[in-house]
């Protein structure tokens, strides 16, 4: 799980462990290649889940589909020959962070409409992070409907093409949630619960491993290629 590639905000800036440098994801990028693993998006990463392939993949995701994702790790996931997903606010293409505003954490531009089509048309996958970042379970339900449904389908009319990943903002889900997801049409949803994704995981609440700034690539390994992380959220 990543949200920013780019160069690291001032110090004592909130949340400035979320902006991955740029060196150190293609260092990370490059490590996971030479030990025989494939970065995949959540499409591509879904038949090793349910049992139908086998291999050594590690799924590569994105929160909220900032430009500097497109500017600096776009072009290193195509050197390598990876996919990845990016889960978009629907309609904040082209804006920024704004539902960041109120903590503080300064702006950062997102991707326009037509970067997020060069995303998709690079081989990357469009998912859904709703209409506006709300946290879902402070909503009504047919708010949390809306945002979860309509998201879906402005983003397929934005890229001609279908939408099956979801991710839940702030990490903000119930059982009631997942099953709004799943009768919206997605195929899979993410959360922000640490751990690795295994066969057992309900599709739709799938946990991830938090990448951040300070990750060095030893533990960053560690992290995405031993069971460390699936021991730790079982204890």
């Amino acid at each position: 799980m990543y949200h920013q590639i780019g160069q690291p905000a001032p110090k004592g800036t909130p949340y400035r462990s979320l902006i991955v440098h740029p060196a150190d994801f293609r260092r990370q990028m490059t490590w996971l290649r030479r030990f025989g693993y494939r970065g995949l998006s959540m499409r591509g990463l879904m038949p090793y889940l349910s049992g139908e392939r086998q291999g050594k993949v590690v799924g590569i995701t994105f929160d909220d589909g900032y430009r500097n994702v497109y500017q600096h790790a776009l072009p290193i996931l195509v050197q390598q020959g990876f996919t990845a997903t990016n889960y978009f606010v629907a309609r904040q293409l082209g804006g920024g962070n704004v539902w960041d505003r109120e903590k503080g954490i300064a702006h950062s531009d997102l991707m326009s409409v037509d970067e997020m089509r060069a995303w998709a048309t690079a081989g990357m996958e469009v998912g859904s992070h709703t209409l506006d970042h709300p946290y879902l379970p402070k909503l009504s339900p047919e708010l949390a409907d809306q945002q979860i449904r309509q998201s879906r389908h402005e983003l397929q009319d934005a890229i001609a093409a279908e939408v099956t990943a979801f991710c839940y903002p702030y990490g903000g889900e119930t059982p009631e949630l997942r099953a709004m997801v799943r009768n919206a049409g997605y195929l899979n949803a993410t959360t922000t619960q640490g751990g690795l994704a295994n066969s057992s995981d309900d599709i739709y609440g799938l946990p991830r491993v938090t990448v951040a700034r300070s990750t060095n690539i030893f533990r960053f390994l560690q992290k995405c290629m031993t069971r460390l992380e699936e021991k730790r959220r079982n204890a």
